[in-house]
């Protein structure tokens, strides 16, 4: 596609397409699936172009709860409509994009996500109303695209349909470098966003996740960021920076409890220094904040993040067997983590942990295993989850090598209520077994004396946190029902 002499920019739209009911896929969102508990991210990976793009809108329609025909109406209003998918959404996303565009055929339409950045051509084969998709970071991207400045063969990252159906890639985008010079998101939110929607159930409320940088150094075979958009080179935010949209938020958007960074490891070991800059300036700010973590963080660090405003540690710990920890390239063993999760119970710090079963090398014996290990480091709570084999990532091409998957057959993550679902099944371990496993982890782990003992307390201290658990465990208990139907 070619710009006029005379091209004007674009009224854009980033939209997250209405999906499953509660499903949380939006890009942020490790864990692309409907939740035990409704919870949703706020869609960052969308919300960063649109500080790029001047007069442009996010809409994210699964957390304001929008309808097919709701979102349409929104979406027919604008010339260039830019939807964030992912493996399990794109099928619902390529039939939003067709309606839309039968509706309106004057729209571009494009897609951003790990999904075509993996599978450009077969994404766009998929179905005609998808125009272009756009590769690796994306932002830059997009904006050019909104521009409407120049021809689509001089933008990099993109790969498009030409008139005669030909697809055309053009040349990868280069990585951002420069994160300073990436506008806030926040602003964003507060234009755009309920906020009051955006709810994690180990998060106060309100809460805003935020990246302060990109790219992970961790070589975990399973996680999907570092593998197709953001690169295993941890680049990020001056302290300045990260500090001063902290204070943007204080002051223009008073509600808000808790910060959450939501950089896959924000505690990476090469940049500690900065975590302890960033930290102390929060910590002057007074604000409440939170963290993804490795469970490898120093005592000394721990307590200086402590003092300075830190409440919860966002940790994924994966398996209790370090034979599968090694498997899977996680970079630690439960010997270190144990001793991390005692530094943080002595210093106060509250842990969200998140496991996942059916990771190579799995058996009944060390799902067991795990299960008991949990039991033991006991984090305040946790998230469990099933191995999902997402295309880019080393553990598709593992399980696909291997025969626990057959090739294109990922998209059966979640099932037609969007319930994660075991994809990957081994000789000695079905996916039933590993489907069925979740359930029992939950229930061994929460229906424990000492653990609902401890809830109570909780509950107990905080009329408001009372009628938040509340809630929490009815949708629980739904879930559990879901899984069983």
């Amino acid at each position: 596609m070619s710009a006029s002499p005379t091209a004007r920019a674009l009224k854009t739209l980033f939209l997250q397409a209405p999906s499953f009911d509660g499903f949380d896929g939006g890009a942020g969102s490790r864990y692309q699936a409907k939740r035990e508990i409704k919870s949703f991210w706020y869609p960052t990976w969308l919300a960063q172009p649109a500080a790029m793009v001047p007069g442009s809108r996010v809409v994210d329609a699964p957390a304001d709860e929008l309808s097919v025909e709701q979102s349409l109406t929104i979406a027919e209003a604008y010339e260039l409509v830019i939807i964030h998918t992912s493996t399990p959404s794109f099928p619902t996303d390529a039939k939003f994009a067709e309606l839309l565009k039968a509706r309106a055929p004057q729209i571009v339409i494009g897609m951003v996500g790990a999904k075509v950045a993996v599978d450009p051509g077969g994404s766009l084969k998929a179905s005609e109303a998808i125009a272009f998709v756009a590769r690796e970071e994306f932002d830059y991207t997009c904006a050019e695209l909104a521009a409407n400045d120049k021809p689509w063969d001089g933008i990099t990252g993109i790969s498009y349909r030409l008139a005669d159906g030909t697809i055309k890639h053009n040349t990868p985008r280069a990585t951002i470098e420069d994160m300073d010079a990436l506008p806030f998101v926040a602003p964003i939110y507060q234009r755009d966003l309920t906020i009051r929607n955006y709810f994690i159930g180990y998060l106060q409320h309100p809460y805003v996740s935020l990246y302060t940088g990109r790219g992970c150094r961790s070589k975990c075979t399973f996680c999907l960021w570092p593998q197709t958009v953001g690169g295993h080179r941890y680049r990020v935010r001056s302290a300045a920076n990260v500090i001063e949209e902290a204070r943007w938020i204080q002051q223009h958007m008073p509600e808000v409890k808790e910060l959450m960074f939501d950089d896959d490891t924000f505690t990476d070991s090469s940049n500690m220094e900065r975590v302890h800059e960033i930290a102390i300036g929060l910590g002057k700010l007074g604000w409440t904040w939170s963290c993804n973590a490795k469970a490898n963080v120093p005592y000394a660090s721990l307590k200086l993040m402590k003092d300075n405003g830190l409440r919860l540690l966002l940790v994924g710990y994966e398996s209790g067997d370090d034979q599968i920890l090694h498997n899977i390239k996680k970079g630690l063993k439960t010997d270190i983590a144990e001793r991390f999760t005692e530094d943080c119970r002595k210093l106060g710090i509250v842990i969200h942990g998140t496991f996942i079963l059916g990771l190579p090398g799995e058996t009944k014996a060390t799902i067991e295993k795990t299960i008991e290990w949990a039991k033991a480091i006991n984090p305040h709570t946790i998230q469990v989850s099933l191995a999902a084999p997402y295309p880019g990532t080393t553990l598709y091409k593992q399980a696909v090598d291997n025969g626990w998957l057959v090739e294109n057959d990922a998209v059966n993550l979640v099932n037609e209520q969007g319930v994660q679902l075991a994809a990957i099944s081994y000789p000695h371990l079905s996916k039933d077994e590993i489907f069925h496993s979740m359930e029992v982890f939950y229930r061994r782990f929460y229906f424990r004396p000492s653990k609902i003992w401890e809830i109570v307390r909780e509950m107990l201290s905080d009329w408001q946190m009372l009628k938040r658990r509340l809630r929490e465990g009815v949708e629980f208990f739904r879930f559990l029902r879901a899984r069983e139907a």
